[in-house]
């Protein structure tokens, strides 16, 4: 049962960085057709940081279980 739930757990988080990498791409798109709007920059900036962010702590928890 547990690994079911951490099967899910991943799978939705794949989902999450899929969606994500693509409303990055929308932003940018976007940005160069008309001026982004306040909310549509920071989101801009904090996409690429949640990337990173995930990627140091997935890395982390790999390297804690070896």
């Amino acid at each position: 049962m547990l690994r079911l739930l951490e099967n899910v757990q991943e799978a939705s988080v794949l989902l999450l960085l899929i969606c994500a990498f693509f409303y990055y791409r929308h932003l940018k798109k976007t940005k160069r057709q008309r001026k982004l709007s306040m909310l549509e920059q920071s989101m801009l900036l904090l996409t690429p940081l949640a990337y990173l962010l995930w990627a140091g702590s997935y890395l982390l928890m790999i390297l804690d279980k070896a």
